[in-house]
């Protein structure tokens, strides 16, 4: 064997093993995201919030999008793919330690500090992945490893809702009918910490890995061109409406996906104790996972705002339903847990069926970011760059939407809330059907995001 052909294999190994450490960064960001779901529902017990204090989780998590966003382009165009990803994982490590800290001093205000470090580093982390993941390899081949990326980040998204509620919702501080003392306060809080330690480690030994490839990231990486401010975007009209879009669905999405496990809880609905509330709000991020799939298969011949408009209908009807089951006054569920979508095994007039309802708005959510993302760029004048930012800064919808929702649920309760989705998903099926008979034309550039 010639050394130029023990070159070319050992260069061909490194730059498997540089596309699997980049692919695993869309689990993992998935992973320190979706957290959120039983987060919430711990802080909230933990520090006695309310509906609208513990959202903030949401909002000092999600804000990073609208304040990093920017930067995180200039830092990617000025510093390159491979130290934007060391950057990026580094920010998360970092408010993993931050977290420490809160859990340690018993710190609401500080934990919210640790979040939106962790989410700045995410910001970044997305900002270079998508389009490296795509340029890395063959580029016949990009197609697929976009795709095996996104599943990746659809399972960490499952996986990090159904662990986390094992985690951060055990113990008798979380059971009903408990009063909480400091000790078992205490004890919560460690859990907390506990969790974000071990990512802390297991970060920290996934950057070591990452620094080890950087040069055949560098080598790999698309050509880093200029940095187009997302404010170029604010000059066209169909940037803007798709970001208002991208804006309400990221907003409904979260508000109901993080305070799932606190309304399925309910005796009125459910009756179940917060852990496996946790476990069964995974099947959330899993309907959305399989609508995923089911949408790929299906906008291959339907036209991709009519599925749009059909897939906001149907989120909305099941905001309806939610909001139905407030008004009508059923008796509570008696607090078996039956499988998921079974009527026929729910009690009597009980109302477990629209926890379940609720739980399906999942399989609507599913194509909504890519498809948004995609009728965008087709029908935006603006430069598709600048395009694609404006929609990365409108994900701080997810910030915004749950307070507004947590508003809602104090003022009344949690099924009147679902008014706020149901209007976000009223003006995505306007959006869609606006965007059915707009001029489109081809993506100059290539864009890739996930979400």
């Amino acid at each position: 064997m010639t050394d130029q052909t023990q070159a070319a294999k050992s260069g061909g190994s490194t730059l498997g093993l540089a596309i699997i450490y980049v692919t695993t960064l869309f689990f993992i960001w998935a992973v320190v995201t979706n957290l959120l779901d039983p987060l919430l529902a711990a802080m909230k017990t933990i520090f006695t919030l309310n509906t609208f204090e513990a959202n903030l989780t949401n909002f000092g998590f999600f804000i990073a999008y609208f304040v990093v966003s920017i930067p995180a382009a200039t830092f990617l165009a000025r510093k390159g793919y491979a130290n934007s990803l060391l950057t990026g994982v580094g920010g998360i490590i970092l408010g993993c330690l931050i977290a420490i800290l809160a859990t340690n001093m018993k710190n609401y205000e500080i934990f919210l500090v640790a979040l939106f470090t962790m989410a700045s580093g995410i910001t970044l982390l997305q900002v270079a992945a998508n389009p490296l993941i795509a340029a890395m390899g063959d580029p016949k081949h990009s197609a697929f490893r976009l795709n095996l990326s996104q599943a990746f980040n659809s399972l960490g998204a499952a996986s990090a809702i159904f662990l986390g509620a094992g985690s951060l919702l055990k113990g008798d501080a979380f059971k009903k009918g408990m009063v909480l003392t400091d000790a078992l306060k205490d004890a919560a809080l460690t859990e907390v910490g506990s969790v974000y330690f071990k990512i802390a480690i297991g970060l920290m030994l996934f950057l070591g890995a990452i620094f080890l490839v950087r040069k055949t990231i560098s080598d790999n990486a698309p050509q880093v061109g200029e940095n187009v401010s997302p404010l170029k975007a604010l000059e066209s009209k169909w940037a803007i409406l798709g970001a208002l879009a991208i804006f309400v669905y990221v907003g409904a999405e979260v508000s109901i996906g993080s305070n799932m496990v606190n309304y399925l809880e309910q005796d009125s609905v459910l009756g179940l104790e917060k852990e496996q509330a946790g476990k069964l709000t995974t099947y959330y991020m899993l309907l959305a996972m399989t609508g995923r799939f089911l949408g790929s298969y299906l906008l291959r011949s339907i036209h991709a705002p009519k599925l749009l408009s059909t897939f906001a209908i149907g989120a909305m009807a099941m905001c309806g339903l939610v909001i139905y089951a407030g008004t009508i006054g059923v008796s509570p569920a008696t607090g078996t847990f039956h499988l998921p979508l079974v009527a026929a095994a729910l009690p009597s007039g009980g109302s477990a069926i629209f926890g379940y309802l609720a739980l399906l708005v999942g399989l609507f959510n599913s194509i909504m970011f890519p498809t948004i993302f995609t009728v965008t760029l087709e029908r935006s004048s603006a430069p598709a760059s600048a395009t694609s930012g404006l929609l990365c800064v409108a994900i701080a919808g997810g910030a915004i939407i749950p307070l507004i929702f947590g508003q809602f649920k104090d003022a009344s309760n949690f099924n009147f809330a679902y008014i706020v989705p149901l209007v976000c998903y009223g003006y995505i099926l306007w959006f869609a059907l606006s965007s059915s008979k707009a001029p489109i034309h081809k993506i100059e550039e290539t864009v890739t995001s996930g979400h």
